[in-house]
Parts: structure tokens; C-alpha cells; sequence
């Protein structure tokens, strides 16, 4: 392990925290030990909260689990859903879907896309890319952006609201919709709502190339800073279709090594046990998965926006690939690893996720009644799987006779994405912290290396086996008054 990782003797050193971790979603710290010169020995990101979904989902009748796990989060409830929707298709024994019942899934889905991507990018990284990493942290926000750049804040908003309403219209209101159940849909598209959509689904792409043009313009003003905060090089993964093309709804597993080489294709993601491996840290209530075959050191790996476009051979959009293009134009023929790449990554995939909105608003199955696969034989084991905004999701469960489940498996895109964040902080430690006087500008360059991953630590708040908890006693004065621990 490096020094970064593992300090020999920690009672010695001072301890920073930045708690909480702000512009994210859901609650985790940061801790730093230093010495008295200010060299940095361990910075590690912990997950704080615990929810347990894996746990209370059990004894539930399979069929309210769709609903059920999309409360895990306000931000991406859709991919929950879906995930969890398509390992019920095969539980209660449904055959493929209808094409119109999967095309509005993918409208529904590709209307996440935008919403989720859009609140992060202008919401939550905007406030660093546009005003400063060290700017005033009581300016350093949505509300900074809105009075410095009006313009590209109200294209925010909208954006969001159109992939929003994207969703409302498929799955019936705009956060925690019923659209997508177990066979296929609920609700058919009708003319007046297909064409709401399709009226300003030009204005989107448009806004969307702007930004995209505006973060290559950042990057090429400050190269040095802008291609290599954060940079960490790890293996890549994501959903890909039969001819490499990246799928955010269906595909099979494909991970990339750090130049691109492939680790394993194709891979039947209901085999994700395979391939894939978790490990527990007494240190957060977030799982550890790694590639298998390369052990846990060696086997971290990335998924999310800037992940999945390098290790796809092209995106399906004609726009959205030459955008791609662009970007992995200077890795000079290697992947990029930058941690500020996933902002760009994340525009090109709203570019994309809106070309594939354009296709099928024009496509006459969206318009179809035949919304219910036919019924097979019933099933007690099944892994669902999509590209969630953040990256790939895992929804594993098995169901007993009387449909309740019995067991509940859930890898959330930013647990796949835990390793890598505490790599790409370390490395920020290194660049900018190491030897230097603390300051609050300085630990914003931590967070926005996490940021950069768009965390839904709530999401992710899942562990194996005992959990590590201690519980402290503070009395009136401030004073430890008594502790428990458990490991």
C-alpha cells in the first residue's frame, strides 16, 4: 500500500476532516493525517450514513420492488426501477419485451440521463469550473453561477426540467413514477405528449453543444491544470451492445486496463460474480469491488461517463461521437485519465442521451398499445442491470415460493466507483496539499475531485457481513463522556 493509504503511526499526526462533503448527494467526510511540515500521509473518503436497503427489501413481495428501491434516491430513482424492473421480467416469467414497452423505457431512461447529468454539471460542478476552485466559498455555488453567467444557468434549469418531463410523460410523474412494472409498461405515449417533447428537443442539443464547447475551452486555456487534477489511471466498465457500442439501458460487460487493452467482453452481467468481486474497510459503510482475475489492488476500476465512453468502440449518436472523439483525441491514442474529464465525458453522454430522446419521439413504435410481454415460466433468481447516470448498476435478488425475496444484492454505480474516488484524492493530496498550509480553497480541490464522480453516497451506503460502529457519549462540556464499539 502506499503512504498515502496506510500511515505508520497515526497517533502522531494531526487530523484534517472536511465533514460534510458538500454539493453531493447524500453525506460523507473526508479525513487527512498530517505531520507538523504538513506532509500529507492518508487521506481517505468515509461514507458516514447507513441505510440498508439490501436488508429491508427482503421478505417483500417481488412485485413492489421496483417501486420500493427507487426511494433509495431523489436524483435517480428511474435507473433503480429499472434495474430492479428488469430482474423482475425474468422472476414472474416474462419473455422479451414489446418493442414499444422497451422503447419507453429507453425514453424514460434517456430523459434520466439528462435531468441527472444536467443538475450535476450545472448545479454542482459549474460552481467550480466557472468561478473558481479557490473562489469564495459563499459565492462558490448555483447562486454565484446564476449571477455571473445568467444565461448558462437558466439553460440548466431547463435542461433539467426537459429530461423531467421526458420522464413524466412515460412513467407519470416527474420523481418516483410507476411507468416501468414487471412484463413491460403501464402507460402508452400519446400524440400530444410525444410531440411536447419533440418540440424542444432541438433547443436541448443545441444548449448541450455549448456546454460541451465551453468545457474544451477551459481545458485548452489551462491544459496543465485541467487534463491532470486528480489524474489516476484504473481499469474502465461499462454496458455495451454485441458491435462495442455503449447501451445505457441493455448490454453485455466489457472492462477496459488503463490503455484501453481488454480485460473481458461480453460478459453475461447476470454472471457479474464472475468477473467481479466485493471487500469491506472498517474505515466506511461503502462496498469495495474489484475485477476478480486482477486481485483488489490491482483490480479497481472506474464506471460512470468518463469510464464507459472510452472503453465503448463508438456511441450510436452521430453528434455524440464526434464530441467523443474530440476528447479522446487528447489522450494521443490512450484513455484519459484526468478526474476532470468526467465533466466533459458527462456533457457528451447528455448529447447522446438527447440524439436517442430525437430517434425515438420519430420512431412509430413510441406510439404503440402492446405494452405486456407474454408470460412464461416463473423464475426465483435474477440480476438486473443498466447504466445508471453515475455508471453501472447491479440489482441481484432471489424469491421463494411465496414471492417474497429472500435476498437482495445491490452494487450502485458509486460503489463501483469507490476505489477510484479515494485514488483520485489522494493523488489532488499530492498535487496541491503536500508541504502546504491547509486551507479552506485548498479542500474544495479535494471535493471537486469527488464531485468530479458525481456521488450518490446515499445510494451507496451498503455493506457485507458485521458492521463496524462506534457509538460516543459527549457531555455538557464538550467532554468524551463514554464509548462502544463494535467491529
Amino acid at each position: 500500500m502506499s503512504q498515502l493509504e496506510t500511515a505508520a503511526h497515526p497517533e502522531t499526526l494531526r487530523r484534517v476532516a472536511i465533514d460534510p462533503v458538500t454539493r453531493v448527494e447524500g453525506h460523507g467526510k473526508v479525513t487527512l493525517l498530517l505531520d507538523q511540515d504538513n506532509k500529507i500521509h492518508q487521506v481517505r473518503l468515509h461514507i458516514v450514513e447507513f441505510r440498508g436497503f439490501e436488508v429491508f427489501i427482503e421478505g417483500r413481495p417481488y412485485w413492489e420492488v421496483p417501486v420500493t428501491v427507487q426511494r433509495l434516491c431523489g436524483i435517480c430513482p428511474v435507473s433503480h426501477q429499472l434495474a430492479a424492473v428488469k430482474a423482475m421480467d425474468q422472476i414472474a416469467g416474462y419473455g422479451p419485451l414489446t418493442p414499444t414497452a422497451e422503447k419507453l423505457r429507453r425514453l424514460m431512461h434517456y430523459g434520466q440521463m439528462v435531468q441527472s447529468h444536467a443538475v450535476h454539471f450545472y448545479h454542482l460542478a459549474s460552481p467550480d469550473l466557472l468561478l473558481g476552485f479557490d473562489s469564495d466559498f459563499t459565492r462558490r455555488n448555483i447562486v454565484g453561477v446564476a449571477l455571473d453567467f445568467p444565461e448558462i444557468a437558466k439553460q440548466g434549469v431547463l435542461l433539467r426540467k426537459y429530461g423531467q418531463e421526458v420522464i413524466r410523460h412515460v412513467a407519470g410523474k416527474r420523481v418516483h413514477g410507476t411507468g416501468a412494472i414487471p412484463g413491460g409498461v403501464n402507460k402508452a405515449l400519446t400524440v400530444a405528449e410525444r410531440d411536447e417533447m419533440a418540440r424542444d428537443i432541438e433547443q436541448m442539443i443545441g444548449w448541450t453543444q455549448g456546454a460541451i464547447d465551453m468545457v474544451r475551452r477551459l481545458h485548452e486555456t489551462n491544459p496543465g491544470f485541467y487534463n491532470v487534477f486528480g489524474e489516476s489511471a484504473g481499469n474502465m466498465m461499462g454496458l455495451m451492445r454485441p458491435d462495442g457500442a455503449l447501451d445505457f439501458y441493455h448490454g453485455a460487460l466489457r472492462a477496459v486496463d488503463p490503455l484501453g487493452q481488454t480485460i473481458f467482453d461480453q460478459v453475461d452481467y447476470a454472471d457479474y460474480q464472475q468477473v467481479l468481486q466485493e471487500e469491506i474497510k472498517p474505515w466506511s459503510y461503502m462496498k469495495f469491488p474489484h475485477i476478480k482475475s486482477l486481485g483488489a489492488d490491482k483490480g479497481w476500476y472506474k464506471v460512470g461517463p468518463l469510464a464507459r465512453v472510452q472503453a465503448a468502440t463508438y456511441l450510436a449518436t452521430p453528434l455524440a461521437e464526434i464530441e467523443r472523439q474530440k476528447m479522446m483525441a487528447l489522450g494521443n491514442g490512450k484513455p484519459v485519465h484526468g478526474t476532470l474529464f468526467y465533466h466533459w465525458a458527462r456533457l457528451v453522454e447528455i448529447l447522446h442521451a438527447a440524439e436517442m430522446i430525437r430517434d425515438l419521439l420519430n420512431d412509430p413504435d413510441i406510439l404503440g398499445t402492446d405494452l405486456m410481454a407474454d408470460r412464461g415460466e416463473r423464475r426465483f433468481e435474477a440480476v438486473g442491470v443498466i447504466e445508471a447516470p453515475r455508471g453501472t448498476l447491479f440489482h441481484h435478488y432471489r424469491v421463494n415460493e411465496d414471492d417474497q425475496v429472500t435476498y437482495c444484492n445491490l452494487i450502485v454505480s458509486t460503489t463501483n466507483n469507490n476505489q477510484a474516488m479515494n485514488e483520485a484524492i489522494r493523488t489532488v493530496a499530492r498535487q496541491y496539499l503536500d508541504g502546504r498550509e491547509v486551507t479552506e480553497g485548498l479542500l474544495n480541490h479535494i471535493e471537486c475531485a469527488i464531485r468530479a464522480y458525481d456521488p450518490c453516497l446515499s445510494c451507496a451506503t451498503h455493506a457485507l457481513g458485521k458492521m463496524p460502529l462506534t457509538v460516543e457519549v459527549i457531555d455538557a462540556d464538550g467532554q468524551l463522556a463514554s464509548s462502544l464499539s463494535k467491529a
